[in-house]
């Protein structure tokens, strides 16, 4: 039997217009040090986000998301010295407060033994 494990998770947010606080949940980042897991899941629905907000520049979107995953799976280092940092570091500057485009919900924790199915099932909930 797996040991159940503390993971701490954020809901991953596109905000196009900072100012208007408005957003929709696009993805989950979950962080679990016992299992050694640091993965996101997220989801790009363009023709809803420009039927919800008309000026959201789809390219730009998939450019943040794909640096944002970059830094997750602790690729490209020599494009960023984040990607470069230990996982728990990565999940932090993931997660920190920024006014952009791209934002993260406040961390929250959960326990679980299986942080790919932990992370599955809050996608499911949280995003879809």
């Amino acid at each position: 039997m797996q040991e159940v494990e503390l993971f701490e998770y954020a809901v991953i947010r596109l905000v196009p217009r900072v100012e208007r606080e408005e957003f929709i949940n696009i993805g989950v980042v979950l962080y679990c040090r016992g299992q050694h897991f640091l993965q996101m899941r997220y989801t790009i629905d363009a023709s809803r986000y420009t039927l919800l907000f008309p000026d959201v520049d789809v390219a730009d979107l998939h450019s943040y998301l794909a640096a944002f995953q970059q830094v997750c799976e602790g690729r490209g280092g020599d494009i960023t010295a984040i990607a470069t940092l230990p996982p728990a570091e990565r999940f932090r500057w993931l997660t920190a407060k920024r006014s952009t485009m791209i934002q993260t919900s406040a961390v929250h924790p959960g326990r679980c033994a299986d942080a790919a199915a932990a992370l599955d099932r809050l996608y499911s909930q949280l995003v879809c």
